[in-house]
């Protein structure tokens, strides 16, 4: 071991300066804090910096009935990508990319002369059975053979009856016979006319499947909105589920933003909200909306929760993708609205 003091002047013994540029070893840098007294601050410092990331980024200052300004992301509230329903190949794309179309709007075909004429057969079959439903003649043949029957048994009894031995016992069982007989036809001939009638029911089903099976070989739009993409061409094969055209809705936008549970007012669902965009040679453009949907959840770390405002698009001049300012209404102007609503 090294002693402390020297032999020559008996001082205490001192660490040679270092000439500069020399190295230096990191424990003997100069620092704020002694890395040997603090053992600690490798683990201390990376905690204080993730605590300070997770704190909550407020909206920007109001009064407590005042209204509420965050920053908000323009998205989409429907977007669809359009499906073939049956396998089949494409015979007409009827839209292109850009051009808005209406809820049902026919954005592509598949070929479909086979379910076409079974449509047509199917319709034919039905005429047949409504016509053979809607007519009674047998069952007002059956119904006169069976009055006739009856008379002519009534007459031969009566002429037993007069003259003995004019008409054999034979005779008799015979036109006994021929009146139960008609009878028989006539309950036959009303059952065949109930069973044409269900017959027309289900010729009628039929007809109904075989349209479905015709219509779900046109593609149609299930939303209105702007197409932005066809992914398939005229001539393709396709099998259900293959994409064939994705549409977005446009004529109403969705703006999300995060409140500070401990700031933001209590009833929040339906207030107004006014959306502020800056546009091309137009800033600070106002869209109207309200709000739709508050999450019950808040985050634990930040104390933040989700909330969903629906912004009407006029004239669509707001593109999903834009950054904004949304301004929720205070409590203040809830009150007057609400007061007015009621008013009216």
């Amino acid at each position: 071991m090294r002693s402390r003091h020297n032999t020559s002047g008996g001082r205490g013994w001192r660490r040679p300066r270092r000439s500069p540029g020399e190295w230096t070893p990191p424990h003997q840098q100069a620092t704020g804090v002694s890395l040997r007294s603090s053992p600690g601050l490798p683990i201390i410092v990376p905690l204080a910096i993730a605590v300070f990331l997770t704190l909550p980024i407020r909206a920007s200052a109001a009064p407590a009935d005042g209204p509420i300004k965050v920053p908000v992301l323009v998205t989409l509230i429907d977007q669809v990508e359009v499906s073939a329903r049956e396998a089949g190949a494409l015979s007409t794309i009827d839209v292109q990319e850009g051009q808005l179309v209406t809820e049902g709007a026919s954005l592509a075909r598949q070929e479909d002369s086979q379910p076409v004429l079974a449509l047509q057969k199917a319709q034919v079959e039905l005429q047949i059975a409504a016509k053979q439903a809607a007519s009674d003649v047998k069952a007002r043949y059956a119904k006169k053979s069976a009055e006739v029957a009856t008379v002519e048994l009534e007459r031969g009894l009566e002429s037993v009856q007069k003259f003995k031995n004019s008409v054999s016992q034979s005779e008799i069982d015979q036109l006994r016979l021929m009146k139960e007989r008609a009878a028989l036809e006539f309950e036959q001939a009303k059952e065949d006319q109930e069973v044409a009638e269900m017959t027309v029911k289900l010729k009628q089903n039929a007809v109904d499947l075989a349209a479905n099976s015709a219509d779900r070989r046109r593609i149609a739009a299930p939303i209105p909105g702007m197409v932005v993409q066809i992914k398939r061409h005229k001539g393709e094969w396709v099998q259900p589920g293959d994409p064939i055209v994705r549409i977005v809705r446009l004529d109403h936008l969705q703006a999300e933003a995060f409140l500070s549970a401990r700031d933001a007012p209590a009833q929040l669902v339906g207030r107004a909200v006014k959306l502020l965009v800056d546009l091309p040679g137009s800033p600070h453009t106002e869209f109207p909306g309200k709000l739709v949907f508050v999450n019950p959840e808040v985050n634990p770390v930040n104390g933040q929760f989700r909330v969903k405002a629906e912004i009407e698009n006029r004239n669509q001049l707001l593109r999903p993708g834009l950054p904004g300012t949304m301004v929720i209404a205070g409590d203040a102007e809830a009150s007057r609205e609400s007061g007015d609503g009621r008013r009216e």
